[in-house]
């Protein structure tokens, strides 16, 4: 190789005769040398790049805590956060989504976040990414975060305060008539439960009068009393910090495009609004990165103009300078209220999983593709050859808490009928 390249030294009797020779082949295996340096050194540079991005793809940096560097494009926005946990099973996979009755060459695509990983965590994972990061830089040795009875979000933070060590309470809002009941052990509260989560229930009435900051704030000053070290996470990890999650989003949604062999160049981003930090991070990541897509979001509790101003609290938080309104479009897909359901949205569910095999939740993806379609059926010019890409933000368990309501549409089964014709067989049925 050539720098392990020896050159002569000349003899002591020739040195003045042959000094000027030797200085040019230095000052040239001095610039060879620095050239070979330069482009190990990209090399090198380029496979950590890379070995990092297989890493995370394939899941050996798990749980693993590491400085973060921000996409290019969004290094002006401020606070950076200094470091990332490494909680999810990303990059998720991106597929087309071939749904029924499309306007004319209309093209839907699925972000699968509902495979993110940590226990069907779906969106949530990517906020407590950065917060999670937060939290044990601050050196906290407990979370408190607030929701509904059946709160992905709160699950979620469960399941990574316990895979980082950290004990964590649940403030879950509840109805007046069963909050001083065991609120039993249906979906996300079975694994909260599992993982050893404190559940405190609180009433909607109590919730609403004092609101969610006040009543985690109460846990807080009485867990400091006991000695503890509190980090308060809000309502759906939606705070400027959280809001990175779906920054960093875009960022791989650009890189997936970039390597996939299908040149998709997506016109819309369709999500479900609950909490305000998704929409706020994939507006602001699209807007300020090369993707431009517009984003729409359905919103499944509080009115569109409640989350404009929310997102928009978001954003001067991290200093980014724009206006909620240019970067997200919101509809009101609410319907009876957060987390209840029409018999048609959930018949809209099951129909979903019948005819493409994704399993939709209840009380989020539902109700915006619900939304969306909906909306594409009475606005159809307004859809028409539009290329979207639609988030599924996971939420699966929330499913379990729709049982009997969905019970009535999912009756294809049946006894199965055996002619006692039949022979018997030797080989099947022994261990019974």
């Amino acid at each position: 190789m050539l720098c392990n390249r020896s050159f002569p030294i000349p003899p002591i009797n020739k040195v003045t005769t042959v000094i000027t020779q030797h200085n040019v082949h230095n000052h040239k295996r001095l610039d060879i040398l620095r050239l070979f340096q330069s482009h190990q050194t990209r090399t090198m540079e380029a496979e950590a790049n890379t070995n990092s991005s297989h890493m995370r793809a394939v899941g050996l940096d798990f749980l693993t805590k590491k400085a973060y560097t921000p996409p290019s494009w969004a290094s002006h926005i401020n606070p950076i956060p200094s470091h990332i946990f490494s909680l999810g099973h990303l990059p998720t996979p991106i597929h087309k989504w071939n749904l029924p009755n499309l306007p004319t060459n209309t093209e839907v695509w699925l972000k699968r976040d509902d495979l993110s990983g940590m226990q069907l965590s779906g969106n949530k994972v990517r906020k407590l990414e950065f917060l999670m990061a937060d939290a044990v830089a601050k050196g906290a040795d407990c979370i408190i975060t607030i929701g509904g009875i059946q709160s992905n979000h709160c699950r979620a933070t469960a399941v990574a305060a316990k895979y980082l060590n950290l004990d964590c309470y649940l403030i879950l809002r509840t109805s007046k008539v069963r909050v001083d009941q065991d609120p039993g052990l249906t979906g996300n509260l079975l694994v909260e439960r599992l993982v050893g989560a404190h559940v405190e229930l609180i009433s909607k009435e109590e919730y609403a009068k004092f609101g969610s900051g006040a009543l985690t704030n109460i846990l807080k000053e009485r867990l400091l009393k006991e000695g503890r070290r509190p980090y308060v996470i809000p309502v759906g990890g939606s705070n400027s910090l959280g809001t990175w999650g779906y920054i960093e989003a875009i960022r791989e949604i650009e890189e997936q495009l970039q390597r996939g062999t299908d040149k998709v160049k997506f016109d819309d981003i369709v999500v479900a609004c609950g909490s305000g930090g998704t929409i706020s991070g994939l507006g602001l990541g699209s807007w300020l990165s090369s993707l431009k897509a517009k984003v729409r979001a359905f919103s499944v509790c509080d009115d569109p103009d409640y989350f404009y101003d929310y997102a928009q609290s978001l954003l001067d938080g991290l200093e980014a300078g724009v206006d909620s309104r240019d970067i997200v479009n919101i509809q009101n897909a609410r319907g009876l209220g957060y987390a209840m359901n029409t018999s048609e949205e959930l018949k809209f569910v099951t129909e979903i999983a019948a005819t493409t095999g994704v399993v939709l939740d209840p009380v989020y993806s539902g109700k915006a593709a619900y939304g969306m379609l909906k909306d594409m059926a009475e606005n159809t010019k307004k859809w028409e050859g539009r290329k979207i890409l639609f988030i599924h933000t996971g939420g699966l368990l929330g499913l379990f808490d729709k049982v009997e309501q969905m019970a009535p549409s999912l009756g294809n089964w049946r006894r199965m009928d055996v002619q006692e014709s039949v022979p018997p067989s030797d080989a099947i049925g022994k261990m019974f």
